[in-house]
């Protein structure tokens, strides 16, 4: 019994003893049988992995932790595309012909009202990832967006910059107004006016990063930094930069955020937030394998609302304001 709490990711085992089991499954080398597994269950574990997010750099990252981690607990993982205007109900129609358990809700699945409530009302357990507007029906994970919104802000005005351009992210998700917030408290908090034109409409993607550096980079009194709600817009802003024969970080700082696999693959490197994603991924992965594991044996589930910290990444991509 006790073996099998620990393979089934069961909370209800002392660390020490958990430790003293996985030693012993890997010295003996023991895999679990599936079949006898699914016979004494129940049911098999299937988690439905549904996304809509126009950023490669982020699924990536976020389907790679998800994926360890379900093979990790012996749970099925199910990837699907979602169509943001896909009513629902269908939804819902297509996941129940899949046999679907539970749900993993990254962004901006996470913070659709309606695909929510039908979610609910079908009886999927679900997890929403790095949303602004937790429910209270479903698990929630997060890392405090504003705060670290505010952290990146406040690190460019520490570095002497006063005029930030600030990119946002896509309207449809909660967590672009809540970097928005962080950017606004940490400008009012120095005495630096909020000034419109820094501030210009972002989607998440490399083009509307692109089309928004154009921008900023247009205004009479051009930012010396720009803050992009994520990578991908921050590497579309050095590439701008260097296309107007602007250094980075001399003429141009530039930051990021997620710390995604693009804050690394160009030159220079940027300066970013990092997001836990893929942790983000395999704890929302646990989660939901031990609510549907849980409900099949008629034990009481409980659900959670985890914040994960946050780390401002210094790179290459940030420096003090060429005055000249």
């Amino acid at each position: 019994m006790t073996v099998s709490r620990v393979i089934n990711c069961e909370p209800n085992v002392l660390p020490a003893t958990r430790d003293n089991v996985e030693r012993s499954i890997a010295t003996l080398g023991y895999i679990p049988n599936p079949a006898a597994r699914n016979l004494a269950g129940g049911q098999q574990c299937r988690i439905a992995l549904l996304y809509a997010n126009p950023s490669a750099a982020y699924l990536s990252e976020f389907l790679m932790g998800s994926l360890a981690q379900a093979s990790l607990i012996d749970a099925q993982l199910i990837v699907e595309q979602c169509d943001l205007s896909q009513h629902p109900d269908e939804l819902v129609r297509t996941l129940a012909g899949h046999r679907v358990d539970a749900v993993l809700l990254p962004p901006p699945l996470c913070d659709s009202e309606a695909l929510l409530v039908a979610l609910n009302k079908a009886g999927l357990p679900m997890a929403q990832i790095a949303t602004g507007r937790p429910v209270a029906f479903a698990h929630a994970l997060t890392i405090g967006d504003e705060d670290a919104a505010y952290a990146m802000t406040k690190h460019l005005i520490d570095l002497g910059h006063l005029h930030i351009g600030f990119i946002e992210g896509a309207a449809n998700q909660t967590a672009s107004a809540c970097r928005r917030a962080g950017y606004d408290r940490a400008l009012a908090e120095a005495g630096l006016d909020i000034e419109p034109d820094l501030i210009v409409h972002g989607d998440f993607t490399y083009r509307s990063g692109l089309e928004a550096t154009e921008t900023l980079l247009a205004i009479p009194q051009r930012p010396t930094a720009i803050f992009a709600c994520n990578d991908d817009m921050a590497a579309a802003a050095v590439a701008v930069a260097h296309r107007h024969r602007l250094d980075v970080p001399r003429d141009l700082s530039v930051c990021g955020f997620d710390n995604s696999a693009m804050s690394t693959t160009i030159w220079p490197e940027i300066t970013t937030i990092h997001q836990p994603v893929a942790e983000m991924a395999r704890q929302a992965t646990t989660m939901l394998a031990e609510t549907v594991r849980r409900r099949a044996a008629s034990r009481e589930r409980t659900l959670q609302h985890i914040r994960l910290d946050f780390k401002l990444v210094r790179r290459a991509s940030d420096g003090s304001p060429n005055r000249s």
